[in-house]
């Protein structure tokens, strides 16, 4: 009977290996991903027509690598460490079709990888900076995982643990470097935090906008304070500050500039400056906000000043005369 068929691969050892490569591939996209966003946060895109400037793909893949990537890293030196003390284990069937698996999908990434390169440059397509780097993320990070499974399936690693470890150490360095740098990239939590403050006040304006017109239209004139817009009829009533509502630096400012040019300024209270990147059109529609850099502030106090068109938005009693 040949060795091959001797080998049982038991339950555990079928968990381990599948939750192993699991966790490489994972690692591996979560990898590329947090690259891909640091290329696109860095260099841009024209062609990139919506962008976080929350950065959640960012935050999401630094999260995966923290936590996945050591999983990985200790899977594969328990496995590993078994086929050292049990040499004919390394016949495994799952483990021969996991490693060849991984070799095929990497080597299948690679070959694609060239062909959108080529294809783009025969295209006439402009190689900028971004799409070249993107392209080279994805050459090296699969070449490197097709270059360790090829060397394992022949079992390199076997004979060679000192430069096993090596290569590990170096690979959790570089993942290492890769996560440290996103915060330098997105900021602090605490950083993000005030920016998603900001975000929110930014939607509390525009409700606010949004019921000043609609008051408008109702009534023909502006509201004389922010008050005038609560309506238990209607169910509105007047957003509050996320962040603190102790204090009048951080309360939501109204003020009529001019009833006569139907003119008014809305203000509050910004952590942060706007973040690079973030789109020109609003995160919600509301009439006469459909794009332009309407909500961009500063650190600090920022109003906005807004003025009724009535051609746009005519009181209700001429609109229902036309």
């Amino acid at each position: 009977m040949s060795m091959e068929k001797q080998v049982k691969t038991s339950p555990k050892d079928f968990f381990l290996w599948v939750a192993a490569i699991a966790a490489l591939y994972v690692s591996v996209v979560s990898m590329v991903t947090l690259l891909f966003q640091y290329i696109d946060k860095l260099l841009g895109d024209p062609l990139t027509y919506f962008y976080d400037p929350y950065s959640g793909a960012i935050r999401m893949a630094i999260a995966s690598l923290i936590i996945i990537f050591p999983v990985y890293v200790w899977f594969t030196r328990m496995l590993n460490k078994d086929i050292r003390i049990n040499p004919e284990k390394k016949d495994l069937w799952v483990r021969r079709w996991v490693l060849v698996l991984t070799l095929f999908i990497a080597g299948l990434t690679m070959v694609v990888d060239l062909i959108v390169l080529i294809n783009a440059f025969l295209g006439g397509e402009a190689l900028t900076a971004a799409f070249v780097l993107k392209v080279l993320t994805v050459l090296i990070v699969a070449g490197g995982a097709f270059m360790y499974y090829l060397k394992d399936i022949r079992g390199d690693w076997e004979k060679k643990e000192k430069q096993s470890v090596m290569i590990g150490y170096v690979v959790a360095a570089l993942v290492l470097i890769t996560i440290v740098s996103g915060f330098f990239i997105i900021g602090s939590p605490q950083e993000q935090r005030e920016l998603r403050f900001d975000q929110e006040k930014v939607s509390g304006l525009q409700d606010i906008q949004y019921q000043v017109t609609n008051y408008w239209q109702q009534k023909g004139a502006l509201p004389a304070n922010l008050e005038a817009l609560e309506d238990p009829l209607t169910g509105f009533s007047l957003p509050k500050d996320p962040q603190t509502n102790e204090g009048d630096q951080y309360v939501y400012k109204y003020r009529v500039v001019s009833n006569a040019s139907r003119t008014f300024e809305l203000c509050a209270v910004f952590n942060r400056e706007s973040p690079a990147g973030v789109s020109t059109v609003n995160r919600y529609y509301y009439p006469g906000d459909a794009g332009g850099e309407y909500w961009k502030h500063d650190a600090g106090e920022k109003c906005f000043e807004r003025t009724v068109d009535p051609d746009k938005f005519p009181p209700i009693k001429e609109a229902l005369i036309r």
